[in-house]
């Protein structure tokens, strides 16, 4: 948490809550349904929390965004996104319906109004979006070629509409077809901890 307020200091007392709510929580979770290594449940706030929020230092969703977390797991990085945004609608989806169980239990527990989670793969998802999350679920040619039927043709954010990923190591080649319109972002830009050197959030927009 300390961490967390190092890069976010004007967070509500509301978020400062949520956020220190998810510890036990995923804690607990974790004992019943794997969805975080269980020796990383100790570095939850910055491997897996901050690491999403990496999304909120690339863009200001404006209140009314709607964003589709794709292949969420356990809640990443749509959780922490939609408690650091109470005015964006968030619908997570995963082909893993326990994971789902986790998402929406945790969603609960600390009162998040604007998720919605459901079991489905990518590929059964029809609804539009001004952007789509992920972390790491799959390359970027994969991921770009089943989600282009889910973005809105309408923009209202000062980045336009598209794909924001996270993503790690050597991310060229996947970038490549996508090397005229594509931007990686080094989350060292923003976070200092040598966790995040080599991890970029990779902005690819809708075409």
């Amino acid at each position: 948490m300390e961490e967390l307020l190092k890069y976010f200091p004007k967070i509500t007392d509301k978020q400062k809550e949520q956020f220190a709510a998810l510890y036990d929580l995923y804690k607990d979770w974790n004992e019943k349904i794997n969805v975080i290594s269980r020796k990383d449940i100790d570095n939850l706030y910055l491997h897996h929390v901050l690491h999403s929020l990496a999304i909120a230092k690339a863009v200001t969703f404006r209140p009314g965004t709607k964003v589709l977390d794709f292949g969420t797991g356990g809640g990443f990085p749509g959780i922490p996104l939609a408690i650091m945004f109470p005015g964006v609608d968030f619908k997570m989806i995963d082909g893993t319906g326990k994971k789902i169980k986790v998402v929406n239990e945790i969603a609960n527990a600390i009162k998040l109004n604007n998720v919605e989670a459901v079991h489905l793969r990518g590929e059964e998802e029809k609804g539009k979006y001004d952007f789509v999350v992920s972390r790491a679920v799959m390359p970027l040619p994969d991921l770009m070629k089943i989600i282009k039927k889910n973005f809105s043709k309408v923009s209202n954010n000062s980045l336009p509409n598209g794909l924001l990923c996270l993503k790690g190591g050597n991310v060229e080649s996947e970038m490549h077809p996508y090397r005229k319109i594509a931007e990686a972002i080094e989350i060292t830009n923003w976070f200092s901890d040598d966790w995040f050197k080599d991890k970029f959030v990779i902005y690819v927009p809708a075409t």
